[in-house]
């Protein structure tokens, strides 16, 4: 670790600006998706977490900001809380009706969850707030970022990633990894082993990308020129 932090510690000023800015750029991913959405015309195939779990965690980075006392946090996850919010309301507008109780469901659970750590900060002794609120976030992280791979049977069995939000999964890959380096340069193992795990967990779903079609295959009862070929 101290032979990689030596190697980065030119680049500190470099890495830590494309960190902050990536970070910002990735709050905007969220629009490709719902783009996707808009060119499908609904929102049923795409899952619903990645928005309700940015707008959560947009809550929570806000008041860890505030703890830190961080100028930058503070306005960036205010940025964050604010498209996510747009980005639920998009993704409610394109839900078919007989799903929209669900993603009432799972609002409340954020929502719920958002004000428990919010009221837990309140509570907790200020010696230890800081690093327990960042347990909790680091938690909330692991589960956002591994979500996506419940539905690997599914993606197996379907030969297909539709679904799967490219874009918020890449722009994540690319976060990690300038978060990574810059735990490197900084000497922290914590951010650096966070990072890592976060790093390989969104690379591996980048690669799925690679190994199936965005679309799944068509069979050939549904594709009656390909059954005419193979008769």
């Amino acid at each position: 670790m101290d032979a990689i932090s030596e190697f980065l510690q030119p680049y500190k000023g470099i890495v830590s600006a494309a960190a902050g800015f990536a970070t910002i750029a990735q709050f905007f991913s969220g629009a490709f998706v719902c783009n996707d959405i808009r060119k499908a015309g609904s929102a049923e195939k795409f899952p619903f977490l990645p928005f309700i779990g940015g707008t959560v965690f947009g809550v929570l980075g806000l008041q860890y900001g505030v703890i830190l006392r961080d100028e930058t946090m503070i306005p960036v996850n205010l940025v964050g809380l604010a498209l996510n919010i747009m980005y639920v309301c998009f993704f409610y507008l394109y839900t078919p009706p007989h799903l929209k109780n669900n993603i009432w469901f799972q609002t409340g659970i954020g929502g719920a969850c958002s004000a428990a750590v919010v009221a837990y900060v309140q509570w907790e002794d200020e010696d230890l707030v800081e690093t327990r609120f960042g347990l909790i976030l680091t938690a909330l992280m692991v589960y956002l970022v591994s979500a996506p791979l419940l539905d690997l049977g599914t993606i197996v069995r379907n030969k297909s990633v539709e679904g799967l939000p490219f874009a918020i999964i890449l722009s994540g890959t690319v976060v990690s990894f300038l978060w990574l380096l810059h735990g490197f340069i900084i000497h922290n193992a914590i951010m650096v082993m966070q990072n890592l795990f976060f790093f390989v967990l969104s690379a591996f779903q980048l690669s799925l990308f690679a190994i199936y079609p965005s679309k799944p295959p068509q069979s050939n009862a549904a594709n009656p020129q390909v059954a005419k070929k193979q008769q």
